[in-house]
């Protein structure tokens, strides 16, 4: 990295303040998601790390029952209210494998912006078809998201339309971050933390909100083995471009961001890899044992405790974030082939 990149970069962290305005901006309109439990995962959890958790249940914030089906939500209206009205007016674009597509649709409903998203031509029937129900336009372009910024760069300068980010911008994190001050005031004795990392954009905001009001907390992130642009770019110490390939599409970031990479590099205790058919046995679990329906990328954080990849000591208090549950439904009984674990 040069040092020039490296100022940049020291400069690109969210506030604990801007996380509460944010949770001010979208007060009412977003979901207080609920914290559910399950004694059946703790017990696994503990089989799998030789330790039990607090209160024999495992936590789950369920951010899969937020509107749009993911935790995206919150990002997206956080940032079309942060807009100002010579951007409004212009319109919105952003790109997306699915979930942040369908949360920038809705918001723009919500707010009266057009969106139009760009989405990989192997997305997800069902997201597009949501993202057009919320009445955003969509652009197919590309085999994978990475080869979709091309197009969004080009309709940008053919529309003049606004950018706004599915995960590297500082209003997306805060908005993020609004889910990590619910954990805290659900949980405020929680000691652990675990979500699925993409592109770094929800992981970023929590850990910021969780770290800055109580630094005790360990939080962890949990990325596909094929879809690791974080871990990369923390080890690198800059942004490295990939190719994803994992189940867990909602997890396929092709890199991190300027501003998530700083904000991870500082606050997460570790990032764990896990492979297509750990994550495949999470989704399993949750719906076999916990009766919730996520989607890959939703049940990655679920599945590191249950396989004993997230270090846990005795009686700590442990919470995992199901962060989607947009699941393919012609996929859906493929994806739940297979052990689950515990059974």
């Amino acid at each position: 990295m040069t040092d020039d990149a490296a100022d940049r970069m020291s400069d690109r962290f969210v506030s604990l303040d801007r996380i509460h305005a944010a949770r001010e901006r979208i007060a009412g309109r977003v979901h207080r998601t609920p914290m559910l439990s399950s004694a059946t995962a703790a017990q696994v959890a503990a089989e799998a790390n030789g330790s039990r958790v607090r209160d024999d249940r495992l936590f789950v914030k369920a951010e899969h029952l937020q509107k749009t089906g993911s935790f995206k939500a919150r990002a997206a209206l956080s940032k079309l209210t942060s807009l100002t009205r010579e951007e409004r007016a212009k319109g919105a674009i952003t790109l997306s494998a699915g979930n942040a597509a369908q949360a920038y649709g809705w918001a723009g409903r919500e707010e009266g912006v057009d969106v139009t998203v760009v989405m990989p031509l192997k997305a997800v029937r069902s997201k597009v078809d949501a993202c057009v129900a919320y009445g955003a336009e969509v652009v197919l372009h590309g085999e994978h998201v990475g080869s979709t910024f091309e197009r969004l760069r080009e309709l940008i300068a053919e529309r003049g339309l606004t950018l706004v980010h599915p995960f590297d911008d500082p209003e997306v994190i805060a908005g993020n971050g609004t889910s990590g001050l619910e954990i805290l005031e659900d949980l405020p004795d929680v000691d652990v933390v675990v979500a699925g990392v993409g592109g770094g954009g929800m992981i970023s905001g929590v850990a910021t909100a969780l770290k800055e009001t109580k630094p005790s907390v360990r939080v962890y992130g949990v990325e596909p083995e094929g879809s690791d642009a974080v871990s990369r770019a923390i080890n690198a110490g800059e942004v490295v471009r990939i190719d994803p390939v994992s189940v867990a599409d909602g997890l396929g970031a092709p890199f991190a961001g300027e501003w998530t990479l700083p904000i991870c590099a500082r606050y997460l205790d570790d990032i764990v890899l896990l492979d297509d058919a750990t994550i495949l046995a999470g989704l399993r679990f949750a719906a076999e044992r916990m009766k919730q329906v996520l989607e890959p990328a939703g049940a990655a954080a679920l599945a590191a405790v249950l396989h004993g990849r997230i270090p846990i000591r005795d009686g700590e208090r442990v919470c995992v974030i199901a962060s989607g549950g947009n699941v393919e439904r012609s996929r859906l009984g493929e994806f739940l082939e297979g052990p689950v674990p515990g059974t």
